[in-house]
Parts: C-alpha cells; sequence; structure tokens
C-alpha cells in the first residue's frame, strides 16, 4: 500500500479501530497512525470494564427492566442538562440518535462481531432522586463477557486480517504534530516518528524523537481520546463554579499517553472545541498498589451501603451515596475544602458491593472463565482482587474496633485528624435505623429500593445491617481520591463524525470520534454521563465516521 492512503487515522483505540473497520470492510486503504507501540492497539478500552449502555435489551427484559426509548432519551436528557444553544447545538443531535442506536441496532451489531453480555444487566448512576434529572431510572449497564479486552478484539481482529490483505498499515510510534491543510480542506498529518519503545501497554514511553513524517490522504479521522492524563489541562479546564476549585491531589485512571495533544492541533488548524468545562471525574479513586501507568488509580465501583464521610468526617448528605451522583458528589467533596473523602464499611459490605474498575481487575470475567466468576461472585469472601487491596492498599485500612480504625484513618489523612467519639455518634445514629421496618435514614431507603431488583438483591447489594455489629465485622476504611478519567467536551462533529469549523460549516477532509469529540458532537452526554456509554460512544461515532467517509469516497 502506497503512503497515500484513502484515509488516515490519528489514533489506535477503539473509535480509531471501529472506523478502520468500517472502511477496510468497504475495501478502502486506511493507514493508522499512533504515538504508542503496537502493544497498546485498543489504548483505553483494552482497560475499561467493557460497560455497554443498552435500551430494552434481552438481558434486561429476563430479569423484569422494563425499559423503552422514550424513558432512556428522557434520563439522558434530564443528566446532560444541555443549556448551551451554540455548543450543544450538535450534542443534542448525537444524543437522540445514540439512544436510538443504543435501544435499535447496537446490540445486533456487536453480537454479529462476536460480542456477548454477562446475565446481570448493573445499576450505575442512579441519581440525585429527581425523576426529571440526572441517572438511570432502571438498569442499563451491559457487562462484557471479556470485559474491554473483547470489546477491543471484535474490530481489532477484522482490522488485522484487512492488513494482511493490504488494506490497512499501521504506523505505531508516530506522533503527529499538525494536520496539513492544502486550499481549506485537511489532506494529510505531519509529526514526528518517536524512537521504538518496547513498554508494556499502557506504561510511560519516549518521546526521543528518531525522524519525521509526511503523510498524504482524501481525509483525516482524528480518534485521539481525552486529556485524562494530563493534569495540567485538566487543572486548566477545570469546572470551578460548578465543581469548586481542582483538587491539589489527583491520580490517573488513564494511562500517560492521553494527553489531548491531538485537541490543540486541530483547533489551531481551524477545528472548533466546544464544551471544554465539561468533563467526567470519579470520586471513589484509590491508588493501585500495582501501578503500571504514573499515578495509576483505580476505581471503586460500590454498592449502596457503604457510609460516606468527607475528610472532616461528616456524612454526605443525601443523595450523595455510592453510585448514584458522580458530579454531585465531587462538588460536595470540594465544598468541604479538601480533595479526599472516606467510606467507612465492614467485612459484609466490602465482599457483596465492592467491585474494582478495570479488565485487570476482574480476571475472572475478562478470561471468560465460568468457574471462576461463578466461585468469585457467588462464594464467601470479597473477589481476589478486592481482597488484595484490602491488604496491600495504601488507602485501605483494616481493624477490629472503632478507635483503632480511627487512629489508621488519621495516619493517612491529608488533612483533619478524626475525632473516634464523632464518628461513633454518626455511625450509631444511622445503625439505629437498621432495626425497623421503616426509617427516615435516605440512604437505608434507598438501599431497600435496590434490593427490590432482583440482580442487586442477588449479587451487588448486601442485606441491610448494622455497620459496627462485630458479626460483620471487620471494620474497614477506605480513603478514596479524585480519579480523572474522561473528557465530556471536545471537537464539534455534525452526524457524520464531521469536524465544524468556527463559520459552523464543516471542515472538508477532517473527521473526528471518540472522545476527542466528546463521544460524538462535542459533547454527547452534556454535563454528566449515564455509565455504560463511554465505549458506546467510541463504536457510535467511529461507525458513523467511517460509514460516511465509505459514501464519501464513493
Amino acid at each position: 500500500m502506497s503512503d497515500n492512503a484513502d484515509v488516515i487515522v490519528v489514533g489506535a483505540g477503539l473509535a480509531g479501530l471501529v472506523a478502520t473497520y468500517e472502511l477496510s470492510k468497504a475495501g478502502k486503504r486506511v493507514l493508522v497512525v499512533e504515538q504508542e507501540n503496537r502493544g497498546n492497539l485498543g489504548a483505553q478500552a483494552f482497560w475499561s470494564l467493557g460497560g455497554l449502555f443498552l435500551v430494552d435489551s434481552p438481558e434486561q427484559r429476563r430479569l423484569g427492566i422494563k425499559d423503552s426509548y422514550e424513558l432512556a432519551l428522557a434520563d439522558w436528557l434530564g443528566s446532560a442538562g444541555f443549556d448551551r444553544d451554540r455548543e450543544d447545538h450538535w450534542p443534542r443531535q448525537w444524543a437522540e440518535a445514540y439512544v436510538q442506536f443504543a435501544a435499535g441496532d447496537k446490540r445486533a451489531y456487536l453480537h454479529d462481531l462476536g460480542l456477548r453480555f454477562t446475565p446481570i444487566v448493573g445499576w450505575a448512576e442512579r441519581g440525585a432522586g429527581e425523576a426529571d434529572g440526572h441517572g438511570n431510572s432502571v438498569p442499563r449497564f451491559h457487562l462484557t463477557w471479556g470485559t474491554g479486552p473483547e470489546v477491543v478484539r471484535i474490530f481489532a481482529e477484522p482490522v488485522a486480517e484487512a492488513e494482511r490483505r493490504g488494506l490497512v498499515r499501521f504506523e505505531f510510534r508516530h506522533q503527529v504534530d499538525d494536520l496539513v491543510v492544502e486550499e481549506g480542506a485537511v489532506v494529510g498529518v505531519r509529526g514526528t516518528v518517536l524512537e521504538p519503545s518496547s513498554a508494556q501497554r499502557g506504561a510511560a514511553s519516549s518521546r526521543a524523537a528518531v525522524g519525521s513524517f509526511d503523510f498524504r490522504a482524501s481525509a483525516v479521522v482524528v480518534t485521539s481520546g481525552g486529556i485524562g492524563g494530563n493534569h495540567d489541562l485538566v487543572r486548566k479546564n477545570w469546572p470551578v463554579p460548578r465543581f469548586g476549585p481542582p483538587p491539589a491531589s489527583m491520580i490517573s485512571g488513564v494511562p500517560a499517553h492521553v494527553d489531548g495533544r491531538m485537541l490543540e492541533i486541530t483547533e489551531r488548524a481551524g477545528g472548533t472545541i466546544v464544551n471544554r468545562d465539561r468533563m467526567w471525574h470519579y470520586t471513589e479513586g484509590i491508588v493501585n498498589w500495582d501501578p503500571i501507568w504514573p499515578d495509576h488509580a483505580i476505581r471503586i465501583i460500590p454498592g449502596p451501603s457503604s457510609l460516606w464521610l468527607d475528610a472532616t468526617g461528616r456524612r454526605m448528605p443525601a443523595p450523595n451515596f455510592p453510585g448514584f451522583d458522580t458530579n454531585r458528589t465531587m462538588k460536595e467533596l470540594l465544598s468541604s475544602g479538601y480533595d479526599y473523602s472516606w467510606f467507612v464499611l465492614n467485612q459484609t459490605i466490602i465482599e457483596k458491593e465492592f467491585a474494582l474498575s478495570g479488565s485487570e481487575q476482574n480476571p475472572d470475567v475478562t478470561g471468560k472463565d465460568i468457574k471462576l466468576t461463578l466461585r468469585s461472585r457467588l462464594a464467601k469472601g470479597a473477589p481476589a482482587p478486592v481482597e488484595a487491596f484490602k491488604r496491600h492498599g495504601e488507602d485501605f485500612v483494616v481493624a477490629d474496633s472503632l478507635p483503632e480504625l480511627v487512629a489508621g484513618m488519621n495516619k493517612i489523612a491529608r488533612g483533619p485528624q478524626l475525632d473516634v467519639d464523632d464518628l461513633r455518634r454518626v455511625i450509631e445514629a444511622r445503625d439505629a435505623q437498621v432495626g425497623n421496618a421503616y426509617g427516615k435514614d435516605a440512604q437505608l431507603m434507598a438501599i431497600t429500593n435496590a434490593r427490590q431488583y432482583r440482580g442487586d438483591r442477588i449479587t451487588r447489594v448486601a442485606k441491610p445491617h448494622r455497620i459496627l455489629d462485630p458479626a460483620h465485622g471487620p471494620l474497614i476504611a477506605v480513603r478514596l481520591n479524585v480519579l480523572t478519567r474522561k473528557t465530556l467536551g471536545g471537537l464539534e462533529t455534525n452526524l457524520d463524525s464531521q469536524v465544524i469549523r468556527a463559520d459552523g460549516t464543516p471542515f472538508p477532509g477532517l473527521y473526528a470520534a471518540g472522545e476527542v469529540a466528546g463521544f460524538g458532537g462535542g459533547g454527547v452526554h452534556g454535563y454528566n454521563a449515564l455509565e455504560g456509554t463511554f465505549l458506546g460512544g467510541c463504536i457510535f461515532s467511529g461507525r458513523a465516521a467511517g460509514r460516511a467517509l465509505v459514501r464519501e469516497l464513493a
């Protein structure tokens, strides 16, 4: 294949693979330019838990979940809170199209490629308790059997076959520095050839230059990801009016190569960035005791029972419960004047309710090992990766008594020293509400509601009990940090994934997909995300770019 491909794709992550798959399936020649080595194929998607947002699926129906396009769209729009006439013009249209995809042919599209799901549908981002506000009204988080690596595989394998046939060529360790614009259209990329790297997947790699390149094509698709690995850029774009001041301490839920470089490069060439201040970071981050990339963080995906305290020991007010409203909890957390918080729980809760985000933290599902999955998820004791963090993680404190627990918390606190009597009063007030079939504690009411759903009752939510009951010990505290993850704003694109210029017209020859485009339109999620929507956004926008270019090149 000559250097002059039909299309150049910048980035070998999920969105780039999907666009390349669609193009090569139609016989188009694709050159994929990627700054990391081949071992990073699939990029951040490989590390993901593999959750996908689906609407009215067979998995939902088997569990008695009643869902519909209308309900899902109402949830999406209530969560997105679109309120910007100019910047939300395309995101609104992307939202309607994406929810239609999730309720329509998304599952069949993926199923035909070989993707399968576990039978239990998760209930993520349960919301702020407002019928027309943020949150999923019903469970929609479909966990891929095989997690993130499987989502990558179903596209990487046909792309590899196209590579063998000469339709696709990868140029790894090629870092794009500029888009080539001639007569108002993008016609290629130029940049720096980086020295070869044998770094393991996700590890930071060298940026030493050994040459340069200049490639030309009929069109360029930018699929380079977001800004989560660039803490300086995260802080620069931090939405202070909504969240408060950016955290002094942050840990990274994405590798260092998620650096946001292509956003600036594309803007410099004439593309438009919208909704820069919209982002999605987690408040339940823990430092990885066995790290791969710098500041490597893992997110706890919690059930609803842990008692959540801010750094001062004050109980988070409703609806700031584990797994309910990420951004509202972020604002509440930072309003304390500190950048961390605490979970207080016990062994019964950690065994039933703690899951860790990431393919490598779920070897049973990632390895598609049914026996190991059943043993890990249904047997007594927490899954092995959770127990490993409990033993080795620097954010965990385990104790047989409350005074011992508080002493351990104070050793690792980055702020106030907690008082054991104050914490006892908070926990005992909560525990006093457990012994009655009724009560006024909003978190316990939320737990009761969650246990009405069979999937939660069986696998996810512990039966209400007193946290201080020794029969459920030992006691556990977890210091929670802000974990950087997703960029919700980005390059403005129309429904064909064409990048939009400042005058509102499509930029000839330039397309964008995935996180760099706010997963579509420059911000399909608005201010909030419903979870299971990030991989799906990469797939939907990458597919849109690929199919639009097939039509254009025909």
